[in-house]
């Protein structure tokens, strides 16, 4: 019997703290006592603006909207009263603005229940107020008592006591009164189930959670919507009371992060504060795996540290591929053009890319004695991945620069070092969200002839990034900065051999790599907590190339086409989350994977000619077999006449460079110029430098 009890006590325990874990309760702060019968004897709406620096009640013994500024953010114990507007309605029920406050809307019902639309020629000051336009609601409720709209004024929602639903009515011109229409009665949601006396409505940020306040009950009424902002989409999932602070909830607002939750107590005429454990937790915190943004966040940051490894192996292997394509050139040193980026680090290193300006003839003595040959790569990706059902589309954009330097050892072998600085830029879901990512990396590769057609390519590298991370939440975002260490390795076996005037390499490549992203927070209480991820890398590929060499009468011209097949074996990753304020209860986004089957095919030529230009291009395509792709366009030239002048321009994404380099008695004179290609305004530059060594 006893062993009985403690089995059913720890099943008890067990559900008990499996269902803690599902669900939230706000925690009570303290009631703010703001608006004095003065100002208002039936407060009935209250809202804010954007960042929670003024505050607007309304009630219908004025039948006006009151205006507070708040010395502090989301803090009503500093609110101080500013102005009122002139009467509005003979019952005015709510107040409502678009979202950069130059409109404002209120609902009343001192004849028929009407939607008042109002201009402000000031943003959220409400002694700017001009009528505009009206809207009757008569037809759907004789007795309306709260208002609200989707984020881009589309949709308006009523709710009222005769009625007992929620009523939606769709606006071809956002937050246009003129253009409203009801939607329908089968878009309409009844909540007479669990209020009969609605007073105010509200929506989370994305439409996806529904709240009801009521007289009734004396709670909020909480209802899910599987699709955003549909109402006839609408659960109800269950209720909390706020009786023990007011016995008649008027109003209801959240603050723009969902961390805080404002019920206006018309018994007291006071502001009641809670605390939300997560964002907009009335009842239940949302799942954040169920969150496409969310998702897409995790997923990019993942992908983001495996595209890395091969954004930074891709330029050795070229480097070791050009050195093929032209064994036979006494000038290794390739690629002697100055990139220039508009990312700020990339753009730093301008200076250090001057050494790949020399060539075999300018190099020191020194150098000429180590054989050393110097060269760089500049890349310049976008790319995309497509939104599934689970995560948001992901916009990918990458800009690079590699600089390296290797050394032949013998006949058979050679040996290098290369430093990669990167920046990729990740869009997600809406414009609010976005990854930042910037990389540095080390490089150490080498080449093993093993005969004269036979190459096994091989490297071995560590690199360090930092990401700043931006994810929307309701009208504002979050904000964290997490960072990532790795090591990788990649190995390549490829053999050439000649067929008439071509050469055909097929291959076969290994990248192998470890990546381990730190823990970091969102800022905000009601935000979430991200632990350390691991990222394992096996990507396997096999292809081919294939080029042809033709001498000219000026020089030699060498076309190339590169293909590969990529299946991506690495081992599953998986990331847990929790919100700051609730630790205790974990999600875990699992089976976190890239696209498994990928192709790469890219074409590009490289043209040496007798009189001292040198020039090379290429395009790369990389395609997911489902629906993520990614291009990369690369293109240079230089040309040395002698010792003393030089030219090279450059093309880096949209824009042109072009410059002029000339030595005279010791100093270096430089001539550049910029031009913007698909600019609609034209962007032109021109700067002159002088400099000298001492």
């Amino acid at each position: 019997m006893k062993k009985i009890f403690n089995f059913s006590y720890i099943v008890f325990f067990t559900l008990a703290l499996l269902f803690s874990k599902a669900s939230a309760v706000p925690t009570f702060v303290t009631n703010h006592d703001v608006i004095p019968d003065s100002i208002e004897e039936e407060p009935r709406g209250l809202t804010f603006n954007n960042d929670g620096t003024k505050m607007f009640v309304i009630g219908w013994t004025g039948d006006d909207v009151n205006e507070y500024t708040l010395s502090t953010a989301w803090d009503v114990s500093t609110a101080s009263f500013v102005d009122s507007t002139s009467r509005l309605d003979g019952d005015a029920r709510d107040v409502k603005f678009n979202q950069d406050g130059t409109k404002m809307f209120v609902l009343g019902r001192g004849g028929d229940d009407t939607v008042y639309e109002l201009s402000l020629s000031t943003a959220f000051d409400v002694s700017t107020a001009s009528s505009v336009d009206e809207f009757d609601l008569s037809d759907e409720e004789t007795a309306s008592n709260g208002l609200a709209f989707n984020l881009d004024g589309t949709k308006m929602f009523v709710t009222g006591s005769n009625g007992k639903d929620v009523n939606e009515y769709a606006l071809s011109t956002g937050f246009d009164l003129s253009s409203a229409k009801y939607a329908g009665d089968d878009e309409k949601f009844s909540i007479s189930g669990q209020e009969n006396i609605p007073i105010d409505l509200d929506f989370n940020s994305d439409g996806t959670k529904m709240y009801i306040v009521g007289w009734q009950g004396n709670d909020i009424n909480e209802y899910t919507l599987s699709t955003a902002f549909d109402v006839s989409t609408a659960s109800f999932v269950d209720s909390f009371s706020v009786s023990d602070q007011d016995t008649d909830p008027a109003a209801l607002a959240f603050s723009s992060d969902g961390s805080k939750m404002f019920v206006v107590g018309d018994i007291d005429n006071d502001i009641i504060e809670y605390k939300l454990s997560c964002y907009y937790g009335v009842i239940n915190c949302t799942d954040p795996t169920s969150d496409k943004n969310d998702v897409a966040s995790i997923e990019s940051q993942t992908e983001s540290a495996k595209q890395l490894i091969q954004h930074t192996t891709y330029p050795v292997l070229n480097r070791m591929e050009w050195l093929r394509r032209n064994n036979n050139n006494s000038n290794l040193t390739n690629q002697n053009i100055k990139f220039q980026f508009s990312n700020e680090i990339l753009a730093s290193l301008s200076n250090l890319i001057i050494p790949t300006y020399l060539n075999n003839e300018e190099t020191t003595s020194e150098l000429k004695a180590s054989n050393w040959s110097f060269w760089s790569e500049g890349t310049v990706s976008i790319g995309k991945i497509g939104d599934s059902l689970s995560s948001s589309a992901k916009n990918i954009n990458t800009t690079a620069i590699t600089i390296g330097a290797d050394k032949k050892i013998d006949n058979g072998r050679m040996f290098g070092a290369a430093l990669r600085f990167g920046n990729d830029d990740i869009d997600f879901g809406n414009v609010k969200n976005s990854l930042g990512m910037d990389a540095i990396s080390l490089t150490l590769y080498g080449s093993h002839l093993l005969g004269e057609d036979k190459f096994i390519d091989s490297l071995i590298g560590i690199g360090s990034f930092k990401t700043d991370i931006v994810n929307a939440v309701g009208s504002t975002s979050t904000e964290g900065t997490r960072d990532g260490k790795q090591i990788f390795s990649s190995f390549k076996i490829r053999e050439t051999f000649k067929q008439n005037e071509l050469n055909i390499t097929p291959k076969i490549k290994l990248d192998l790599g470890f990546t381990s992203l730190s823990d970091y927070s969102e800022n905000g209480s009601a935000n979430l907590k991200f632990d350390r991820q691991d990222i394992g890398t096996i990507i396997t590929s096999i292809g081919g190339a294939v080029d042809n060499s033709s001498n000219l009468r000026n020089g030699t011209f060498k076309p190339y086409f590169e293909y590969d097949y990529f299946l991506d074996i690495s081992p599953s990753s998986e990331q847990k989350i929790s919100y700051i304020s609730d630790t205790s209860s974990t999600y875990t986004l699992s089976n976190m994977n890239s696209s498994t089957h990928n192709f790469k095919s890219k074409l590009g030529f490289d043209y040496i000619t007798n009189t001292g230009w040198d020039i090379t291009s290429s395009y790369q395509r990389t395609q997911s077999k489902e629906n993520g792709y990614s291009d990369a366009l690369y293109f240079g030239a230089n040309y040395i006449s002698r010792r003393d002048i030089e030219y090279a321009m450059s093309l880096d994404n949209n824009k042109a460079f072009l410059d002029y380099k000339r030595n005279i008695n010791g100093f270096d004179i430089k001539f550049g110029s910029n031009y913007s290609l698909m600019s609609k305004i034209p962007d032109y530059g021109v700067n002159i430098e002088v400099s000298s060594k001492f």
